[in-house]
């Protein structure tokens, strides 16, 4: 993706229906009308003469439509020596095109309130997708056909020189500069033969990127991308008819290509069981991983093997949590999960150990869990607790226009019909246990594998008995090692020939009615206030319940205790055990969730609304009759202190503990990492947990929101009785002083020695959310970082300099001031040359900040309301705004005046006032060694290096 590009995209079970309604009689009760409503499958699709398949879907509940444009290639179409080839091209396609100009999509995706222009590449495909108003559609196709027709001619030297540093900077980013970045690389490398296609990365290597060329873009281009292989998908609010008709006019005359031919299958069997060892420069816990090949996607055994996956490692009840978690205590949690593609797949099985835990003795521990299952086996009961979460994950997948197109592309690709998501359901449903034997048996039990063992720098001897030095290539960090170019310089080339002018963008289409959902609030005699909803385009019911509080109630001693209760809320009730209470919410297709966050507490929920009222039944028993474990508790502690452990070796992690002791100062009970550190979390007790429960879970404080295909009164139903038996009580918030902004910018530096990237945290303390400049900054902010890709930061630092994947700015105010900040990761060799170009943007933004820069802030702001109340997420997160902050229930309204009489000089007003980069805390984490002395340059004296005692500075 562009923000996460190589991520491989797959829905396992979204599918493309919409509600057939019915009118509701008097003798059908409002539980009766939620179960017998019907769903359906609704697309159409044609081909046209060239071989573009084109899908449409018609979904009218909000006024989007989402285009997606899937090319059937990706890393496993590449050639021996180009790999990351497929994601590098990704990446090119968005810059330009003969008609689009410069900037490409990003930049209309700006002005049409688009939700910004994105791909993906997989091993076996690239999509690029948006959602956009409706009104925008002709537009958009027309984009897509100048991508896919007219694009090749605009690429140069210079260009692809750019990008290269780009994608370089994503691989550091996402794989050299994080901990276990390179466990999949030696796997792949390990499980498959040198000449099969997934055995190399999608995001490929450092030398391979920077030796593809220009030639190698036009010729992949010309075989790939292609009608004939390619997938076109429309999904939301519009004309079939006329957009049939703009298909055809954009895309008919695009040539068609050679035939493609399809791979063969090529799943793999090992002939012996491979050991591999890696010390993880990043790494503070050892991770064992284990890895069997499989079958490809949609093979009738993908089904088992992923319920088999699902009842081992999850759950209380799972075999592997009973023996590593519970019993030995080897570790916090265990990953697994089956992963099928196109031509072959693969069964994980993950475990990170506890500090200094001798992964031999998780090996003898794995051998055992399988044992247990072997000797126990699965129940139906657990077969049909696994298959109605499957249930509510289908459900969820309808959530938005994209997810549907994106599916119905995915089913054509890969299964050869969009219609086969009647027979993925069935499939899904119709695992047996017979079935999930018979795939452990035949591709688990007994069955060479690949392992990895990465452990942490100079405990080699935590690794697996007989295991080989894994061989991953280390990037070196070298000044100017980078190539210079001017990606700005124009291509020559003759235009492609069109029947028709390419060259004028098509006009919008009827402006869409943008209705904001209707709210209805209602209090309780207990104090808790509900705010409401009401949707049924999917038999679902998302909620969010506020309980305010979190770090903001917590001691500076013992930081931590909210995060420890909010887990152990989950860990059963006084009539439940853990496992209990697991298997009711499992069984009933529903998750439950409890987090603590820096100013609440916080219950999250999913259902489908059949199941609603008995969902909210062990709410309130989770809420009001917690179970008190010490077992548990205590196990909950280990797995905290092991993520703390771990945060420390993250770059990003100690960019976001350190960015918030600055910004606070060390008595500000929100600088402290929520987690608590290893000596609070030891010094915790249980009734430590239950003080903070007795004062501060209580109804008054406590605000619920409910979005989904539920009534008001129903709602109120079921929080009756938890109105009765939850007591109010008074609640002592302390009174916290605003942090101030720096009066003047210091440098400040936390050293990760041999860090690939550094990560940059600029800012300072500013507004509350409650402010009434908050908004009007948020206006000013867009152009700066808030605004993607129409950015400047973007614009100059990923697309100008190609120094970084990505940055961006934002303020993040709640009800007490928060902070405005810049962040990014830059590649370490240009630390001070982001820094001072930064800063120089900052100094300049106001002073030539036009009108060109508000019409297009002005118009993607109010555009993409027509966006803003489509998923469920989206209308919880109004929700949650309202009842938070008090915003009026037409506050999205009211900001749409506030942006339409924005002025260029209240914006330069704005910044002025907001924007001074002489007041501001500069911090960088990254390899001191080579980045800390440069960073003097930047004007504000010595850099204040925070991790002294462990520096390995030189000069």
């Amino acid at each position: 993706m562009k923000t996460i590009k190589f991520l491989v995209f797959i829905l396992v079970i979204s599918g493309t229906l919409f509600s057939c309604k019915k009118n509701t009689t008097a003798e059908e009760s409002p539980q009766e009308i939620v179960e017998n409503k019907e769903f359906k499958v609704d697309f159409e699709k044609f081909t046209l003469d060239n071989g573009l398949q084109v899908i449409f879907h018609i979904d009218r509940s909000d006024p989007v439509v989402a285009v997606a444009l899937t090319a059937h290639v990706g890393s496993a179409r590449e050639k021996e020596g180009r790999t990351g080839f497929a994601h590098l091209f990704e990446h090119l396609l968005f810059l330009e095109s003969e008609n689009l100009g410069k900037g490409g999509l990003d930049k209309m995706s700006a002005r049409i309130g688009g939700s910004g222009a994105n791909g993906s590449t997989s091993q076996d495909r690239t999509n690029y997708y948006q959602t956009v108003p409706k009104d925008a559609l002709e537009k958009m196709i027309w984009a897509e056909a100048d991508k896919l027709g007219f694009f090749i001619n605009t690429v140069t030297d210079p260009v692809l020189a750019k990008e290269k540093q780009v994608v370089k900077n994503e691989k550091r980013q996402s794989v050299d500069n994080r901990p276990y970045g390179h466990v999949n690389y030696v796997i792949d490398k390990n499980m498959y033969p040198a000449d099969h296609p997934y055995s190399w990365q999608v995001i490929g290597s450092l030398e391979d990127l920077q030796n593809a060329t220009l030639q190698d873009v036009k010729d992949f281009y010309n075989h790939w991308y292609v009608p004939n292989n390619v997938t076109l998908t429309i999904a939301g609010d519009f004309d079939p008819d006329q957009a049939k008709t703009w298909v055809h006019k954009y895309f008919d005359e695009i040539k068609r290509g050679e035939d493609i031919p399809a791979l063969e299958k090529r799943p793999v069997v090992l002939t012996e069981t491979k050991k591999l060892q890696y010390e993880d420069n990043f790494a503070r816990l050892p991770q064992l991983t284990m890895t069997w090949p499989t079958v490809p996607v949609y093979h009738p055994d993908s089904y088992a093997l992923e319920v088999l996956s699902t009842y081992l490692s999850e759950g209380k009840k799972a075999p592997f949590n009973k023996v590593l978690v519970e019993d030995k205590q080897l570790t916090p949690e265990i990953t697994m999960f089956n992963f099928g593609s196109e031509l072959a797949g693969q069964y994980h099985l993950i475990i990170r150990g506890f500090e200094n835990t001798d992964l031999n003795t998780i090996d003898s521990a794995i051998s055992e869990a399988f044992v247990k299952f072997e000797t126990e086996g699965i129940s139906q009961d657990d077969l049909d607790r696994i298959k109605a979460s499957q249930e509510t994950a289908f459900y969820n997948g309808l959530s938005s226009v994209l997810g549907k197109g994106f599916q119905l592309a995915q089913y054509e690709i890969f299964a050869g019909d969009p219609g086969f998501i009647n027979q993925d359901v069935k499939n899904i449903l119709a695992v047996t246990i017979d079935d999930v034997n018979r795939v452990y048996n035949q591709y688990i039990k007994g069955k060479h594998y690949v392992a990895t063992s990465f452990v942490p720098i100079g405990q080699a001897n935590l690794a697996l008995k007989d295991s080989k030095l894994a061989e991953v290539v280390e990037e070196k960090i070298v000044e100017g090692a980078e190539e210079n170019f001017d990606a700005s310089i124009a291509a020559d080339y003759e235009k492609t020939p069109s029947s028709f002018d390419r060259s004028t963008e098509p006009p919008y289409g009827d402006t869409p009615e943008v209705t904001v959902p209707q709210v209805w609030q209602d209090q309780f005699s207990s104090g808790i206030e509900v705010y409401g909803i009401q949707n049924d385009e999917v038999p679902l019911v998302q909620f969010s319940i506020n309980i305010r509080g979190g770090l903001l109630l917590e001691k500076p001693d013992k930081v931590g205790v909210s995060n420890l209760l909010a887990q152990l809320m989950t860990k059963g009730t006084q009539n439940k055990t853990t496992e209990e209470l697991e298997n009711a919410i499992e069984s009933l297709g529903a998750f439950i969730n409890i987090s603590a966050r820096d100013e609440s507490i916080v219950i999250n929920g999913s259902t489908l609304s059949r199941n609603y009222n008995k969902i909210m039944a062990l709410v309130e028993e989770m809420i009001l009759q917690p179970r008190w474990d010490l077992k548990e508790f205590e196990l909950i502690k280990q797995s905290v202190i092991s993520q703390i452990q771990q945060e420390k070796a993250s770059p990003i992690s100690i960019a976001s503990n350190e960015y918030a002791k600055l910004s606070y100062g060390k008595d500000h009970i929100l600088s402290h990492n929520n987690l608590g550190t290893e000596t609070s979390i030891s010094a915790i007790t249980i009734e430590d947990l239950k003080q903070y429960y007795n004062a501060n879970i209580v109804p008054n404080v406590t605000k619920m929101h409910v979005v989904g295909d539920i009534t008001k009164a129903m709602t109120k139903t079921s929080l009756a009785n938890l109105n009765t038996k939850w007591q109010r009580k008074e609640v002592k918030f302390p009174a916290l002083d605003a942090p101030k902004a720096p009066q003047q910018s210091k440098v400040y530096f936390y050293d990760v020695p041999d860090a690939k990237q550094s990560q940059l945290r600029f800012g300072y303390p500013a507004l509350a959310a409650t402010d009434p400049d908050y908004y009007p900054v948020q206006v000013m902010n867009y152009r700066l970082g808030g605004g993607g890709f129409a950015s400047q930061l973007t614009q100059q630092l990923r697309e100008g300099k190609g120094y970084t994947y990505g940055i961006r700015s934002r303020f993040s105010g709640s009800t007490i001031p928060g902070m405005f900040t810049i962040s990014s990761g830059v590649r370490s060799n240009v630390t001070y040359e982001s820094a001072d170009l930064i800063k120089e943007i900052l100094n300049n933004y106001g002073k030539n900040y036009t009108q060109e820069d508000l019409d297009i802030t002005k118009s993607s702001l109010i555009k993409s309301n027509a966006r803003a109340f489509e998923t469920f997420n989206s209308k919880l997160n109004m929700l949650t705004n309202m009842s938070t902050f008090q915003y009026p229930k037409d506050y999205v309204t009211q900001r749409e005046t506030i942006v339409n009489n924005m002025t260029v000089d209240e914006i330069k007003k704005l910044t002025g006032t907001y924007l001074d980069p002489n007041k501001m805390i500069y911090l960088v984490v990254g390899d001191a060694k080579t980045q800390l002395k440069k960073l003097e340059q930047l004007g504000f004296g010595t850099p204040v290096l925070l991790n002294e005692e462990n520096t390995t500075v030189k000069d």
